[in-house]
């Protein structure tokens, strides 16, 4: 993986993690209802979950690149529909609804509770599934280590996630108000929907002229 290709993944990846889904519903929850510390503690389990995702996903990925090229192009022009699927799936998507018990008090922190919860939303989450087994072939090169590429996609990945995550969960404790309205969400929604749709047009074009 080159340069260029490891900015464009930051984009990708940095747009799939941050537009709001229920790993970021569920930590905005947290922040409002629990502590920081909550969120911390949901956000790691989160990335947990999503590591044992991205190994199992690489595992398929790795054997395309010893196996066949050709198909290997296949798979990326595929990761790139799936990206204006993406796009057009957040652009025309419903309206959010966020379910939050508005107390004055703050909770008794359940920490086990918190954390399973956030590592099953991330193995049954169909968005991080799909993007490690759809987005990560976009990216990687027959040229270089398989190994290699994937620490660096999925350490990367794990950062943003971990990263956003807290910022979403922090933000929601110090600015209730906002991230009450959903409004604001949805707009966030439909402005990366248009992003997703361009991208994905564009690595479409630039798959096929590969192949």
């Amino acid at each position: 993986m080159n340069l260029e290709s490891y900015l464009a993944y930051v984009l990708i990846a940095f747009l799939t993690i941050t537009s709001p889904g229920a790993a970021i519903l569920l930590a905005i929850s947290n922040g409002m209802r629990y502590t920081l510390k909550a969120v911390v503690v949901s956000t790691l389990a989160n990335a947990l979950g999503l590591f044992i995702l991205s190994s199992v996903a690489m595992l398929g990925v790795g054997a395309l690149l010893k196996t066949s090229a050709a198909f290997f192009i296949i798979l990326k022009i595929t990761g790139a529909l799936y990206l204006i699927y993406l796009g057009l799936k957040l652009f025309i998507k419903k309206e959010l609804t966020l379910h939050i018990q508005k107390e004055e008090h703050v909770e008794m922190v359940p920490y086990g509770k918190v954390a399973k919860t956030a590592f099953l939303v991330a193995v049954t989450n169909p968005k991080p599934i799909l993007f490690f087994t759809a987005v990560f072939p976009l990216f990687m090169s027959p040229d270089y280590s398989v190994t290699g590429q994937f620490l660096i996609m999925t350490s990367t990945f794990l950062a943003i996630s971990i990263t956003s995550l807290i910022f979403y969960g922090y933000m929601a404790s110090r600015f209730k108000a906002w991230f009450a309205d959903i409004k604001s969400l949805n707009l966030f929604n439909k402005i990366t929907g248009l992003l997703f749709i361009a991208m994905g047009s564009f690595l479409a074009l630039y798959s096929r002229k590969a192949a």
